[in-house]
């Protein structure tokens, strides 16, 4: 099965992320694409983002790497030196380790749609966000002074 059928794969809105910080993804849509084929040592999703939704969370990754493909419309990446306008075709690479906050606005009026692949072990990984009181680990997400918040992170 090398070419996927997406429509045949669920898309969902769900996030682990706590309240408020849930509202600015409300509006990501994503096909988990990995565990349809049996992936076990990277993860990807196919992402859809409304108009005014945010991918995540300005976010880094200790024990992941990142990679994201622009497929669809425009979105506003957002990290620690500023501001960058992305579309179809740009690659944006966030290697494991390097606490540079990072997250995509969707500030325009269409959907913009991208795929999200991550590797490294997510069962080790552990990261922080930069804008907001909080950091993950493979148990879920906490304040940065170790106090749990009373979600977990999606698998």
């Amino acid at each position: 099965m090398p070419k996927l059928d997406l429509d045949a794969i669920p898309q969902t809105n769900l996030t682990g992320y706590p309240p408020p910080f849930d509202a600015d993804v409300d509006g990501r849509w994503y096909r988990r694409l990995a565990p349809v084929v049996g992936f076990d040592k990277m993860g990807a999703s196919h992402v859809t983002l409304k108009p005014g939704a945010y991918s995540s969370q300005r976010h880094w990754h200790e024990g992941q790497d990142e990679l994201v493909v622009m497929l669809e419309g425009e979105a506003v990446l957002i990290e620690d030196e500023g501001e960058t306008i992305v579309g179809p075709g740009d690659v944006l690479a966030f290697p494991a380790g390097a606490r540079n906050g990072h997250g995509l606005h969707n500030r325009g009026e269409v959907p913009c749609v991208f795929v999200a692949i991550s590797a490294g072990d997510k069962e080790q990984d552990h990261g922080g966000y930069s804008d907001i009181d909080m950091v993950f680990g493979p148990d879920g997400y906490a304040k940065r002074d170790g106090t749990p918040y009373a979600t977990k992170r999606l698998p």
